[in-house]
């Protein structure tokens, strides 16, 4: 029997003190979303005043690394020490993180904030996550990922605005110190608006999981840092291994990290974070060099490049607010539209990206985020209502930390591309026009392994 079968109003899904929840939620999406798009802008300040060029790269690895770190071992903290207590110990570490960046007399004390924050940011987002589950009933699931979705879309225009105003008078310092703020506003609100709920102990730490994530985003994290094209090749695949065996290692009973059908891709929960995980990890090409192809190729400005990657956010949070009341009847064929639409944008833009139109390129980016708005939500609904009722925050949370293996996994695997078709020496007008088909071309194979992760999850069927 399927699971809801009817869509339903605005009215009821603000009811019953949830308006207040959600704006909770979206409260800990923007800190993460935000602070990484704000943080992009104001790198090039924060270089040239701490004279650590050569470090510049490691700043946003290191918040990457911590925030995949966290995202895997959200549900964790979440289950050991109550939903509330974890949201507040994530606000602590993010605002922690922050006062380091925001004090720090060179690059190597910020590069340790940075690492904190991803760290405090992953846990943030992975609550989030996890409160989803445990506390909304599944006829709002896909018009909650709908609102969380839109997050993205005003961080997309407001990021950049905001890194620039802080980035104008070289008072990025501040920009952290406000963040600071933001962090402890999310505290209180999560103390004052959440119950007290009851950890759930006595489940056996999972040791082997824990350690392969750990190996994982360590060899991420030196993929991200070393200079020979070959080894960080070597570097992320093994990385990728490993964090597929620790989804795929069975957790002891209800204590494992991810939910016990992760790894079984013939299950609605297993399909789904493959299809996250592979069309994550085909799209963030785009937003890691598409800035910079347009700048070198089509003459666009540093800002305005920004924008027109941004039109992704945009795409993915107009589409997923639109289709967010549908019922059940529209899930499966939306899925499958969205995937579909992630594979022919990316097909698009391996054609245009070298010579245009521009505005081919630009509706090809807007539809890639469309195809993630239509789909993301829902099949974040099946992932909930497939798991089992004491795994629906694990499945929950476990969707960030998947799109986040993906995302590093799909940059790391981009700038490999890159570096191999001249990017290393520098965005020449030659290396920019390979790059611009490569990255696409070679990306379109992946996102088809995520289409048909998709096609699975749009067919379950659940008792």
């Amino acid at each position: 029997m399927a699971v809801a079968t009817t869509g339903t109003s605005w009215s009821d899904f603000l009811a019953e003190g949830r308006a207040a929840r959600i704006a909770l939620i979206c409260l800990g999406l923007w800190l993460n979303a935000a602070d990484s798009l704000v943080t992009t802008t104001i790198m090039p300040t924060i270089g040239r005043q701490l004279g650590g060029y050569a470090l510049f790269s490691w700043a946003t690895a290191a918040y990457g690394v911590g925030a995949i770190l966290s995202g895997a071992t959200a549900a964790r903290l979440s289950s050991r020490t109550g939903l509330r207590r974890a949201m507040v110990i994530a606000g602590l570490l993010t605002a922690a993180g922050c006062a380091v960046s925001a004090l720090a007399p060179n690059m190597i004390v910020l590069v340790a904030g940075r690492w904190l924050q991803g760290l405090g940011a992953g846990w943030i987002v992975g609550a989030c996550y996890a409160a989803v589950g445990a506390m909304f009933p599944a006829r709002h699931l896909a018009r909650i990922f709908g609102v969380m979705t839109s997050v993205w879309g005003v961080a997309t225009v407001l990021g950049p605005l905001v890194g620039a105003a802080f980035a104008e008078g070289d008072h990025w310092r501040a920009m952290f110190w406000a963040f600071a703020v933001q962090c402890l506003a999310f505290i209180v609100a999560a103390v004052w608006l959440l119950p007290e709920d009851v950890p759930t102990p006595g489940h056996r730490t999972p040791w082997g999981q824990l350690g392969l994530v750990l190996l994982g985003v360590g060899l991420l994290g030196a993929a991200d840092l070393v200079t020979h094209v070959w080894a960080a090749a070597g570097l992320c695949l093994a990385s990728v291994a490993i964090f597929i065996a620790a989804v795929r290692l069975p957790g002891r009973g209800e204590g494992g990290l991810f939910p016990r059908a992760a790894g079984d891709l013939s299950t609605a929960i297993g399909a789904a974070y493959l299809s996250y995980f592979a069309m994550m990890a085909a799209a963030t090409g785009f937003s890691v060099y598409g800035p910079a192809l347009l700048q070198k190729l089509f003459g666009f400005s540093p800002l305005s490049a920004g924008y027109a990657a941004g039109l992704e956010s945009v795409g993915w949070s107009v589409a997923a607010l639109a289709v967010a009341g549908r019922g059940e009847r529209w899930h499966g064929p939306m899925i499958r539209l969205g995937a579909l639409c992630v594979v022919v944008a990316l097909a698009v833009l391996a054609v245009a990206m070298r010579t245009g139109p521009v505005a081919v390129i630009l509706a090809a980016a807007t539809v890639l985020g469309a195809g993630f708005g239509l789909s993301s939500g829902f099949t974040g609904r099946r992932v909930i209502a497939a798991a089992e009722g004491a795994e629906r925050e694990v499945a929950s949370a476990g969707i960030n930390g998947v799109r986040q293996v993906g995302g590093a996994a799909g940059a790391c695997l981009a700038g490999i591309i890159a570096n191999l078709l001249g990017m290393s020496a520098g965005v020449t007008t030659a290396a920019a026009q390979a790059s611009a088909v490569w990255l696409f071309a070679l990306a379109v194979p992946v996102a088809i392994v995520g289409a048909v992760g998709a096609w699975r999850v749009a067919e379950a069927r659940f008792a």
